[in-house]
């Protein structure tokens, strides 16, 4: 019977410590994560290839960041390979793409209701969004649309990091009331 290793299941960990073997698993474990991650935003086969090598040329590299304490293995993987996407996309000067919701889930057959209602929609999060305190819709667009982290928020504005967990658990159910309000959901 084989001992449990000394860092348990954390495949980076064992990583950053040199242990070969890890990164083997580590591609059979998260591989089709990432893949398909990469594959939500590139088309391109090369492309899609090429990217996964680099995620995790950089995950090796980053191994060494990696704090169980701080988020799952999963979730920072994930993170670096969302990140690879927005570089190659950012070097290649185009926008991200955006994942079409499918018109069946809406259960409409007419597309240009389908739009409007998206676009309502949209504007409804916006306004609740500009109904929040300036620091609780600062640090929700930080983390959501630029994809920053709680700790890379707190460092980058300056307010602690329980604060901004904080505004950003609160702003979102702000948001999320004012949203079932608008749209005469019973609360």
């Amino acid at each position: 019977m084989t001992k449990p290793s000394p860092n348990g299941d954390k495949l980076l960990v064992r990583i950053a410590s040199g242990d070969a073997d890890a990164v083997g698993k580590c591609l059979e474990r998260y591989g089709s994560m990432v893949w398909s991650l990469v594959s939500k935003a590139w088309k391109d086969a090369a492309t899609i290839e090429d990217l996964v090598q680099e995620i995790f040329i950089d995950l090796w590299k980053s191994a060494g960041r990696f704090d169980p304490e701080k988020a799952s293995e999963a979730t920072f993987i994930a993170t670096i390979a969302r990140r690879r996407v927005i570089d190659r996309r950012r070097r290649e000067g185009r926008a991200p793409e955006h994942e079409l919701i499918e018109q069946n889930d809406f259960g409409r057959e007419d597309t240009d209701l389908s739009s409007v209602d998206l676009e309502d929609e949209a504007q409804l999060a916006r306004d609740a969004l500009d109904e929040l305190k300036p620091d609780q819709r600062r640090v929700i667009l930080m983390s959501v649309v630029d994809g920053l982290t709680h700790h890379e928020i707190a460092t980058t504005t300056g307010i602690p990091l329980g604060t901004v967990k904080s505004h950003i658990r609160r702003g979102l159910d702000q948001a999320a009331q004012k949203l079932r309000s608008a749209r005469g959901e019973v609360q």
